[in-house]
């Protein structure tokens, strides 16, 4: 039986928790995940013009009975801070967001390796479980545990996915 792709797993894994809702700021490491839910039926998904729009739309869903996600890369994150600390944690809503990890393991951009290293501070400073999947073999059950998780306990959430799962962006020459 040939493996899964790591997208392809994390596709399985948001509906398998009854995930409906893929809201995204267009991400060339994402683009593989991004292609899977679009191509697929039974979810609605759709880019948003930035970070904090996507993590409202969110919100929205949930306060409306739908369970969702948010696609973005390190640097998307970084303008987050306040829409999570007024929104999400203090109303107990979990958003559940999948991160492209940039800024580390041969990065290029010097403004992606600066908010890589603010992001899991920053996490930890809102009190939000985190978690980073490195190998193919980790994603089911970390993306899985972490999204129920998240819905029991009505806190939001991150997964930080990494170049040595995804391979991450390189300069092309």
């Amino acid at each position: 039986m040939a493996e899964r792709a790591w997208h392809e797993i994390v596709r399985d894994v948001f509906k398998a928790n009854q995930v409906k809702l893929v809201t995204y700021v267009p991400d060339n490491v994402l683009r593989p995940l991004i292609d899977a839910v679009r191509a697929d039926k039974d979810f609605t998904s759709f880019a948003c013009a930035r970070e904090e729009e996507a993590v409202g739309v969110v919100s929205g869903a949930w306060m409306a009975g739908m369970r969702g996600v948010v696609l973005m890369q390190t640097s998307g994150f970084a303008t987050l801070a306040n829409a999570l600390a007024s929104l999400a944690v203090p109303f107990q809503i979990p958003v559940v967001m999948m991160i492209s990890e940039r800024g580390t393991l041969g990065e290029f951009n010097l403004g992606q390796a600066m908010t890589c290293r603010t992001m899991r501070p920053v996490l930890d400073a809102l009190a939000m479980e985190h978690h980073t999947i490195e190998r193919l073999d980790q994603v089911e059950f970390i993306a899985d545990r972490t999204i129920k998780q998240a819905v029991q306990t009505q806190a939001p959430a991150a997964l930080i996915l990494s170049p040595l799962l995804t391979g991450g962006k390189v300069l092309k020459k």
